[in-house]
């Protein structure tokens, strides 16, 4: 191992004990710098000039998009930034170096609420028509899941890792943690939600003690993303939705509805648990195509002829 390679293995463990970055950032930060290693002509971390890094960020700006570029500089001047802090290096060479991007803005793909009622009335079908115990169990927590994302706007990674504790249903309230560990309580504010929960969790009870996790399927292990996805293509495609519903997309409907419906921004940041204002915005774009769409189509305007 040479020394490079070495100093990115220290800070690496330094995120994951030190940090306690969770396990997605620390996988996108030993992929980003071991790139970044392999790159590199010099294993001697004092080596590395800002034209190197100049060099490699140009590369990258030609292999990647945007967004995954920029978090590829990211986990580099983070790295940098702790060879700084650990006196490794003297002066750290993204001191010299001026990056600016142009990330095209591309606005969250959101459900219209027509379709969301579509999907969740054939889930309830499919739950009312199920032959046996297993089929009736499993449409039952298949509709906890897509009533949960749809209720709270909580990420599908956040959905799959709630422990039993995190739920508590009398009190009607679930405690997620988010990116970076941040803790945020939510609200599941429908009787019927709550109703649907109750139900599933008598339902798995064995399944639930067994695996510690709140969501799980019936050989007692937790419900993995992968299976949320496949269960919501399964309804899609019993519904005849010919749009390609992914679980995040339950979250930008949360969000973009709540902003519709006049909810102060501040509050829908709090709920999804956005580490800054910026990051929600996003969302008001949404709210302003729906609006033309709303003044386009609905407004008296339209119907004056002259």
């Amino acid at each position: 191992m040479n020394n490079l390679q070495s100093h990115i293995k220290n800070y690496l463990e330094f995120c994951q004990y030190q940090k306690r970055l969770d396990k997605k950032t620390l996988k996108a930060y030993r992929i980003d710098l071991r790139q970044f290693s392999e790159h590199v002509c010099t294993t001697a971390v004092p080596d590395i000039t800002p034209d190197t890094l100049e060099g490699y960020i140009a590369e990258l700006h030609q292999k990647y998009k945007p967004k995954t570029s920029k978090r590829k500089i990211a986990s580099l001047k983070a790295l940098f930034h702790y060879f700084e802090y650990k006196d490794i290096i003297d002066r750290n060479p993204f001191h010299k170096i001026q990056i600016r991007f142009r990330e095209p803005v591309i606005l969250p793909k959101t459900i219209p609420l027509h379709t969301v009622e579509t999907f969740l009335s054939t889930m309830y079908r499919c739950h009312a028509e199920s032959k046996t115990d297993y089929q009736r169990k499993n449409t039952l927590r298949d509709i906890a899941v897509a009533e949960l994302l749809f209720s709270t706007g909580m990420r599908i990674s956040e959905l799959c890792t709630l422990k039993t504790s995190d739920v508590n249903l009398y009190d009607k309230t679930i405690l997620i943690y988010g990116k970076g560990s941040k803790e945020r309580k939510i609200q599941v504010a429908n009787d019927d939600v709550i109703q649907i929960l109750h139900k599933y969790q008598r339902a798995f009870s064995p399944h639930i003690e067994s695996c510690g996790y709140f969501f799980a399927n019936q050989s007692g292990r937790a419900l993995s993303d992968q299976s949320v996805r496949r269960m919501i293509n399964k309804y899609t495609a019993l519904a005849t939705i010919e749009l390609h519903i992914t679980p995040h997309m339950f979250r930008h409907t949360f969000a973009t509805s709540l902003l519709e419906a006049d909810v102060d921004i501040r509050y829908i940041q709090e709920m999804l648990g956005h580490s800054s204002i910026n990051i929600t915005e996003i969302y008001t774009h949404v709210a302003m195509a729906k609006q033309r769409d709303i003044l386009a189509n609905k407004h008296p305007r339209k119907t004056f002829c002259f």
